[in-house]
């Protein structure tokens, strides 16, 4: 037995030596730095901080690199990273209204107050290969300035809430202290705040997915992106020594507001019905597939049919955590000889009883099937 432990340990620590050379790559080509890869990878690291709760370009670049590219385990690392985190308080509520634009446009009015803002963005390009790039094109520097705006920019559902035409979302009562997932187990059913907070660390894919089901046919919605908005917005904290609030630092975030069909009650009358996301970074993608689960996860609240995947909390906020799932799939690689043995044995015996008398292979199903 104990050759056998010592053997494993000397495979593993191979491994190590294995996975490391795998990630360098060819020696002849220069090694990634953490500047490259977090200034020139900013998508990926976008979605490792989302989804890695924590919001650190420069550890979301290490872990990227550490992960080879493996954006889910880079998530891992990440998370793994933050449990040893002192939370030393609770940051001010953002205004996403005061945002430092980069980007911001609507699909609901051409004429949107403020207007539309283009910005950086993949939407209308054609897809074909740049090979421009690999002969190391550089891209042309935009003028000092010119990278964010700042102006009076009103919220697409701000202005149909002034009309009145859509559903209004009010602070609760007492203004409660918000759900926290990182310190409270989940319940069912699960409130707003707790879907929220799921739904904003959630596998990409996996809210892709449902979002995507939502508009054909499983979640009966017909959305509209009222307004989505990309740039840099200062967090303050309260500083009780101080008695004011310091601005602690300057993140960017994605937010996105759609607006979908009509609902109400007999006194309000129909109104359109919102969901929101909002992400760290740059991920419209995924701001957009959240607002999109968020909307169908309200459909029993609202009165609708909620028999479609995309409108069952459980399923939904049970399996969206792309580093929960990754751990539960990939268990299945460690060892499981002993489990497997027993199937094994009993199939053998199965298969040697097959044209025993009757009772005996009842006997025998009986068995399996207690087991």
């Amino acid at each position: 037995m104990y050759v056998a432990v010592k053997g494993g340990e000397r495979a593993i620590l191979n491994s190590y030596r294995m996975l490391d050379d795998y990630r360098r790559g060819n020696r002849e080509v220069p090694e990634l730095s953490l500047d490259q890869i977090r200034e020139q990878m900013p998508l990926a690291v976008s979605r490792v901080m989302a989804e890695g709760s924590l919001y650190d370009p420069q550890l979301a670049a290490l872990a990227l690199k550490q992960a080879a590219g493996d954006q889910i385990e880079a998530v891992f690392l990440l998370r793994a990273y933050r449990t040893t985190l002192s939370r030393l308080g609770y940051t001010q509520p953002i205004d996403t209204g005061a945002m430092r634009l980069q980007r911001r446009i609507s699909s609901t009015f051409k004429d949107v107050p403020g207007g539309q803002i283009l910005g950086p963005t993949y939407d209308y390009t054609q897809r074909l290969l740049d090979f421009t790039l690999a002969a190391q094109r550089e891209a042309d520097a935009l003028p000092p300035g010119a990278d964010a705006l700042d102006s009076d920019m009103p919220r697409v559902t701000d202005l149909l809430a002034h009309d009145d035409l859509i559903d209004a979302e009010p602070v609760p009562e007492g203004d409660p202290e918000p759900f926290d997932l990182t310190r409270q187990p989940m319940e069912f059913p699960a409130s707003r705040p707790a879907r929220l907070q799921n739904l904003a660390r959630a596998d990409e894919g996996f809210l892709l997915s449902m979002g995507y089901s939502t508009q054909r046919g499983y979640g009966n919605t017909h959305p509209f992106a009222a307004e989505i908005r990309y740039g840099t917005l200062e967090v303050d904290m309260m500083v009780e020594e101080l008695g004011f609030a310091v601005t602690v630092g300057e993140i960017e975030i994605t937010e996105c507001q759609m607006v979908s069909q009509f609902a109400g009650t007999g006194e309000d009358g129909p109104k359109f019905t919102r969901g929101y996301g909002l992400t760290f970074g740059y991920g419209e993608r995924r701001a957009m597939s959240m607002a999109l689960v968020d909307r169908a996860l309200k459909a029993q609240e609202l009165g609708e049919r909620a028999d479609s995947p995309a409108n069952d909390h459980e399923f939904v906020l049970y399996h969206s955590d792309n580093v929960e799932a990754s751990g539960f799939v990939q268990h299945l690689k460690l060892p499981h000889y002993v489990d497997f043995q027993a199937n094994l044995e009993l199939l053998r015996r199965l298969r040697a009883d097959r044209h025993a008398p009757q009772p005996a292979s009842r006997d025998l199903m009986d068995e399996a099937v207690s087991q």
